[in-house]
């Protein structure tokens, strides 16, 4: 049997490609990484009388996120890329803001995540214009759903905001 070269680029994209949209990813990883633990963090905290509502919304929101936190690190490996390790490499790489208070008002978390949802959006659509430049169809793909997802909780998140 042949021993495979680990040192192969498991793509037909360049090595150029490989290492522009593998580190893409890996830090759409860590910011994905950190929305979920905020939304985890605001559903855990949630209070006042919307609790319900709120903490059901945000527990969804949870699940979906951390959903794409797979999608995005076996892309970055199937194209012969690296991912994260750690949490510190996560918040090396990680551009959306952690939020440590211990008291945010319901109304504050929402906004919050409507703005992170809204940023991480713009990162997506940055990612897939890398994808274009380098003609990675597949990566491109699964961003476009990312988008929507991403599009999607922030219009739930707005609408909520906007009743109040």
């Amino acid at each position: 049997m042949e021993k495979k070269n680990h040192s192969e680029i498991p793509t037909d994209l360049s090595g150029d490609a490989v290492v522009e949209i593998s580190n893409e990813l890996k830090k759409l990883l860590a910011d994905v990484f950190a929305l979920y633990l905020k939304t985890k963090n605001f559903h855990w905290h949630m209070s006042g009388p919307h609790f319900r509502d709120y903490h059901l919304l945000l527990d969804e929101h949870g699940t979906q996120i951390f959903a794409m936190t797979d999608d995005i690190a076996e892309r970055a490996r199937k194209i012969g890329g690296i991912t994260l390790h750690s949490i510190s490499d996560i918040s090396k790489h990680q551009r959306l803001k952690d939020n440590n208070s211990e008291r945010v008002a319901p109304e504050k978390m929402l906004a919050e995540l409507c703005a992170d949802n809204q940023e991480l959006t713009r990162s997506l659509r940055s990612a897939h214009e890398l994808c274009d430049k380098h003609n990675d169809v597949a990566t491109a793909s699964l961003i476009e759903n990312w988008i929507d997802e991403t599009e999607r909780r922030k219009w739930f998140l707005s609408e909520t905001l906007s009743d109040r």
